[in-house]
């Protein structure tokens, strides 16, 4: 068996070309390769014979337990629960992808699946929901960023695995799950249904404020069409005063099209590096004068459920002095994951290194915390019930009113893209954007 792990360890060098790239809570396969030298295979500091000495008490705990266990268990599952128990003890984000893992990864990869469109996390050993992704099942079933998963079906997450609570929640479109969730401020866990579907990600759209002429930026996910879409959505509207970037409860992604999205506002300097045990390792991601489109006056906006590539986008940002970041503090979420393949259906997902933000600053279990911090709620206004309007005369000029009537019912249905002055005031973080948008635009003409 020692020759074996040895073997094992060899074989790991080899494969040093066959590695690939995974950012963001969601491992998402990218096109591009991560080359991470063999050095991160490197022997430590112990000698060959205590290295040795501790892959033979290993061996001899797996004999003990094929030999002993009170049920029959072969080789090749007491290797996989060992190496899953190994990944799953190292940090939240490292796992071992067993066949059926390594499947639902290259599916994730196609942006196509049965699913709930929820992004899970672990915060404080308990699983988490980062955000539910607008316009899924989970999210027009009432999920929450920040509710704690207790049970699935009639699983009990404790002790669960990200990976294996992921697999139970996917399933075949139009078949029901029910999550039983703990939420801050209920007294009691809430137990909400939700429908499987199809999840497709619809991960970058426009609206324009119309008053304000404020071109309002919704990114879903980084997916690899943010940064093309993102792109033709600033180049169709030039003439705006000012860019409203929401990033609230999105999970993240690609950090290429992170680094990209920043490189759009930001025209020199650092976007993010990243830094491992191994210092040839370490990288930095420059912005390029020759990709930026605007400097246009820039609010962005965050909350508990915007991590990893939103956070290494609003906190570049904010580095740079670029854009006036508004909302909650975001997850914490600044490491990097690579996939290993061990064969052709078996892999790793290990943690290999931290990002930072230009400053240095990490985002690691810290976050983003906002310029502005305000929660999530509507706009305080008064409606002033003692006005007098001219429909409540007694003789009011009935057919001009509903000709008005008519009109502004014409007007609502037909400019989809507008938002208006109601859904301003249903979201005050949004309304400070705007009003932040406002005065940079002031003081800028002045």
């Amino acid at each position: 068996m020692i020759e074996y792990f040895l073997q094992f360890l060899g074989e790991l060098k080899d494969m040093k070309h066959k590695k690939i790239a995974t950012f963001g809570f969601v491992a998402t396969l990218v096109g591009a390769t991560l080359f991470v030298s063999s050095t991160l295979f490197a022997k430590s500091n112990e000698s060959e014979s205590s290295r040795l000495a501790a892959l033979a008490k290993y061996t001899r705990v797996i004999g003990t337990i094929e030999k002993y266990y009170v049920d029959d268990i072969n080789i090749t599952d007491i290797v996989n629960k060992s190496i899953d128990g190994l990944m799953s003890n190292l940090d939240a984000h490292s796992s071992f992808l067993d066949k059926k893992g390594f499947k639902n990864l290259k599916i994730q990869t196609d942006g196509e699946f049965g699913g709930l469109g929820i992004t899970v996390g672990m915060r404080k050993g308990v699983l988490t929901i980062i955000s539910p992704i607008e316009g899924t099942p989970a999210d027009k079933a009432g999920v929450k960023a920040g509710d704690i998963i207790l049970k699935i079906d009639d699983l009990s997450t404790l002790n669960m695995t990200i990976d294996e609570a992921v697999s139970h929640m996917r399933g075949k479109p139009k078949t029901k799950i029910v999550l039983t969730i703990v939420r801050e401020g209920k007294s009691k866990p809430l137990k909400i249904k939700i429908i499987r579907d199809i999840i497709k990600i619809d991960s970058v759209y426009t609206k324009v404020i119309k008053k304000e002429n404020i071109l309002y930026l919704r990114v879903t996910s980084f997916d690899k069409k943010v940064v093309q879409k993102t792109k033709e959505a600033l180049l169709s509207h030039k003439d705006v005063k000012g860019i409203v970037l929401d990033l609230r409860n999105n999970p993240g992604g690609l950090l290429n099209q992170a680094v990209g999205l920043v490189n759009l506002f930001v025209d020199k300097g650092i976007i993010v590096s990243q830094r491992g045990r191994d210092k040839k390792e370490n990288t930095k991601y420059n912005a390029s004068k020759s990709t930026t489109i605007t400097k246009k006056p820039m609010a962005v906006l965050v909350n508990g459920g915007s991590a990893s590539a939103s956070e290494i986008v609003s906190g570049s940002l904010q580095d740079h002095k670029r854009a006036i970041i508004i909302g909650t503090k975001t997850f914490g979420k600044g490491s990097v994951q690579v996939i290993l393949p061990i064969n052709n259906t078996e892999g790793l997902r290990l943690t290999i290194a931290r990002y930072y933000l230009p400053s240095g600053r990490t985002i690691q279990a810290v976050g983003v915390v906002p310029d502005v911090e305000i929660a999530a709620g509507k706009v305080p206004h008064k409606v002033n019930e003692f006005s007098i309007k001219e429909k409540e005369l007694k003789k009011h000029l009935k057919v001009e009113l509903n000709k008005i009537q008519k009109k502004k019912v014409k007007i609502d249905k037909v400019d989809k893209n507008i938002i208006t002055k109601d859904d301003v005031l249903k979201d005050i973080q949004l309304k400070t954007a705007i009003d932040t948008i406002k005065i940079l635009s002031i003081a800028n003409e002045r």
